[in-house]
């Protein structure tokens, strides 16, 4: 048996790809992160094993290519477990269904480039030291930052999203930045490694380590009941908000009066009562909304149920005339009773061969079209990225998100700040009774402590919730279950004190460099 598990096979491939994938069930919806505690470590010490294997066992082999083949497979079991629920995506229509073996197996492939580089590289350096610790968690860090910016970036399961349901550890985030905090805690999984060094001090440095953790972990808890006992005792302002979401399938909004009578008797609207509704991401996708807009029985339903007490947001697709072609656009927009257009948002982050074709005209060529409906491309949202408008003498300011933009923390740390509340709208209907929809809610718990906003997010097959500033989530829907949940919410009033948070970072990075450097002379 020992002998079978010192055979190259299984070092460099069946071990890290087991690896990869237990390090899955760190994040939603199994949120067992000490998993990471174990799975880092060893990857750590499989790197060292590798290294010196390669010098005698696996000397037949170059050294780099055993780290780069050792990355791989540690990626390739991170993304495939990760990320299978993609191909769900590709059975609601017979042409992708080619694609599945693409979607399942060269995906994970692609993104596991993101671990085999920064293995390889950490690997020529990193020995039984605590300076290797801060080496490869500097690499790690840098690589998970390339990640969410090369090639419109995909920040998808980053190794702090495993503490989503534990959010008295994440309240820091708000003042050192998403990818600070990420980088931090790559760090202290990684450093369970030690316990096998060679090292007096090494039982010390884990116990700072624990004392520090226990620490963070007791501040956050402080902050969040501190904060409570003021955020909605202090604001005489609130604004009511009703998220609805019908659970409805994919093939059920072809019909888009069957998909208004369905929500607007799932909103439940009181005439009377002043209130916003937000309902999910593509409400409307089997038309265009100037379609809509003209059909008289959706604008007769409308006016008959809903009151100038009441605005509605949902996402639908929209048109706009360019150089006389057409331009197609995914976008969230705000209206009246009377379906009239209060404010339009056209998302600027789209999903590649979901809501775009890279090289259109070639594939086009091909036969293939985009996964979502029609065969034009969404174009990339050019529009102001608040939603401006007026409720209940009110001036509200939101933040849109639709979809996938919520995973994205460079929406949240850049650009204008001033915004009362964020609202998330998503139809996860693509992703079915998977473990894709879980991981998509858990990127909106740290979307609300990064900009210590409230979060309104409404997603059909998804998880529809209220979450505090503090990432708390107050009410919720379950993925599956039609209905409606409904919250006042303080309008918190904005401001624009957001700073370049990715300074911190980087000269974080720079920090973990000179650490490794000053920690390697004197061998430590």
């Amino acid at each position: 048996m020992i002998n079978y598990f010192n055979k190259r096979i299984f070092i460099l491939l069946v071990f890290p790809i087991i690896l990869g994938g237990l390090s899955v069930l760190s994040f939603q919806p199994f949120n067992l992160f000490f998993i990471n505690f174990f799975s880092l470590p060893s990857l750590f010490w499989l790197i060292l094993y590798v290294k010196k294997k390669s010098k005698s066992i696996y000397r037949k082999k170059p050294f780099t290519k055993n780290l780069f083949l050792l990355g791989t497979s540690f990626g390739f079991g991170f993304f495939f477990f990760g990320l299978y629920w993609i191909i769900y995506s590709m059975t609601f229509d017979e042409a992708f269904r080619i694609f599945i073996p693409f979607g399942l197996i060269l995906i994970p492939i692609f993104l596991s480039l993101f671990f085999s580089i920064p293995i390889t590289l950490a690997g020529y350096l990193i020995d039984e030291k605590i300076s290797s610790i801060f080496l490869i968690s500097f690499f790690f860090g840098l690589s998970d930052f390339g990640r969410s910016v090369i090639l419109t970036g995909f920040p998808w399961n980053l190794w702090i999203y495993s503490l989503s349901y534990n959010v008295e550890s994440l309240q820091f985030i708000n003042i050192l930045g998403f990818f600070s905090y990420n980088l931090i805690f790559i760090t202290i999984f990684f450093f369970p490694a030690i316990l096998f060094f060679k090292n007096s001090k090494k039982y010390f440095i884990l116990g700072s380590l624990l004392t520090l953790a226990l620490s963070n972990y007791f501040y956050g808890s402080y902050k969040i009941n501190s904060s409570e006992k003021n955020l909605y005792n202090n604001l005489d302002k609130k604004i009511n908000f009703k998220i609805v979401t019908a659970g409805l399938s994919l093939f059920e909004f072809s019909d888009p009066l069957n998909v208004s009578s369905r929500l607007i008797r799932l909103s439940e609207p009181q005439k009377e009562k002043k209130t916003i509704f937000v309902w999910p991401e593509g409400t409307f996708m089997s038309e265009n909304f100037s379609v809509i807009k003209n059909n008289k029985e959706i604008v007769s339903l409308f006016k008959k149920n809903f009151s100038n007490n009441h605005l509605i947001i949902l996402g639908v697709n929209t048109i706009k005339k360019n150089n006389q072609k057409d331009r197609y656009f995914n976008s969230m927009i705000i209206v009246d009773n009377n379906l009239n257009i209060i404010a339009q948002y056209d998302k600027k982050k789209l999903v590649p061969f979901g809501e775009f074709l890279p090289l259109e005209k070639l594939m086009n060529k091909l036969g293939m079209k985009k996964i979502t409906p029609g065969y034009t491309s969404f174009s990339t949202g050019k529009r102001n990225s608040l939603l401006q408008f007026k409720f209940n003498t009110n001036e509200i300011k939101i933040l849109p998100l639709i979809c996938y933009e919520i995973i994205f923390p460079n929406l949240i740390e850049g650009g204008d700040s001033k915004y009362n509340f964020i609202v998330n709208i998503s139809e996860d209907a693509w992703f079915g009774e998977s473990i894709g929809p879980y991981q998509h809610f858990s990127k909106a718990i740290f979307r609300s402590i990064e900009s210590r906003r409230f979060v309104v997010r409404s997603a059909n097959k998804g998880k529809s919730v209220f979450i505090d500033p503090n990432g708390k989530v107050i009410k919720a829907l379950k993925p599956s279950e039609a209905g409606n949940i409904e919250l006042e919410i303080p309008l918190i009033e904005p401001t624009n004190s957001q700073y370049k948070k990715s300074l911190i970072f980087f000269s974080l990075l720079i920090t973990y460099i000179f650490t490794f450097f000053v920690l390697r002379k004197f061998k430590i």
